[in-house]
């Protein structure tokens, strides 16, 4: 089957996006188009897909996303600014309220964070504490700033869900090898967390952060923005920032613009940048995709994000 698609990227979290407002395809047959899509070795490479959806009587679309495992997430707040922007261009909106899997966010054009840097900002929450609704088995309904006794280290984390679920630690330093042996024991599914989460290491500079993310479904990825939420609100939970104040999140991807409130709603303010727009095809049954066809290449988008790199 072949699809039209845009490869994008939300603070250096890249996806192919498809608009499939009106598309007929089931579930199964979306996660073996993002296995083949998302796949690193593939034609086209992602965190995983993102899918443009149809709204309803209060929201103006929609959005999906699926790991690159096939799995499909809650949400994808990095995704979400992509698919906004394709969403805007496909409705004539600039502010819209956005459908996602068990919720929805409030998005809209913001002023650019850097010269040709298409910019949407996001409202996303409440984020929710209980723990026990992800489920996570492990005595209490409620982790802050709390050792975990099953995870594979002894430092504390907060749960949050956004909605999908986040463990957040605060470190002085991020060890991406105890990060990747703490992530990998919450993807192995285990009885007491059979949903798995993403996990972060958080290091605190000032009033601002620097998150490293084991995302559920992809691994250790530079950049997930329901995890900078996430973060952004434990670490005003915790005293760590305050709330209510304007904060930069840094990641191996770049950066996004972040504020929570004790409302516990996060706002996120980032790029959502467009590489590239073409045509592939995928063979459904055995989820791998071929003949790639590039069709426009967004260098002056490309450039204008390498240029905000440069200047952090």
């Amino acid at each position: 089957m072949r699809f039209d698609l845009i490869k994008c990227h939300g603070s250096g979290n890249d996806f192919p996006l498809i608009d499939a407002r009106a598309s007929t395809l089931g579930d199964a047959a979306w996660a073996a188009v993002a296995r083949a899509l998302a796949d690193r070795a593939g034609p086209v490479g992602g965190d995983g897909l993102l899918l443009l959806t149809a709204g309803d009587e209060t929201h103006a679309f929609g959005m999906r996303m699926f790991n690159s495992d096939g799995s499909e997430s809650e949400t994808c707040l990095n995704g979400l600014r992509c698919v906004a922007r394709a969403g805007f261009a496909a409705t004539g909106y600039e502010t819209a309220m956005a459908l996602l899997k068990t919720s929805d966010a409030a998005v809209q054009r913001d002023a650019d964070i850097a010269e040709g840097v298409f910019t949407v900002r996001e409202i996303a929450g409440p984020a929710c504490l209980d723990a026990a609704a992800w489920p996570m088995h492990v005595g209490t309904d409620r982790i802050v700033d709390t050792p975990i006794a099953r995870l594979p280290t002894d430092r504390a984390f907060t749960a949050v869900a956004m909605p999908n679920p986040h463990l957040v630690t605060f470190v002085d330093a991020v060890d991406e090898a105890e990060l990747v042996r703490v992530g990998e024991a919450c993807e192995a599914a285990p009885d007491w967390l059979p949903n798995r989460a993403n996990v972060s290491f958080v290091e605190v500079r000032g009033r601002d952060l620097f998150v490293r993310t084991f995302e559920r479904g992809v691994g250790l990825t530079d950049s997930c923005g329901s995890a900078m939420a996430a973060s952004t609100y434990a670490a005003c939970l915790t005293g760590r920032i305050a709330y209510d104040t304007p904060t930069t999140v840094f990641n191996k991807g770049g950066l996004v613009r972040t504020e929570a409130s004790e409302a516990a709603m996060v706002t996120l303010s980032g790029n959502a940048t467009f590489e590239s727009t073409g045509t592939i095809e995928v063979d459904l049954d055995t989820a791998t995709a071929s003949d790639l066809v590039v069709t426009r290449r967004h260098d002056d988008e490309i450039a204008a994000w390498a240029g905000l790199l440069a200047t952090i």
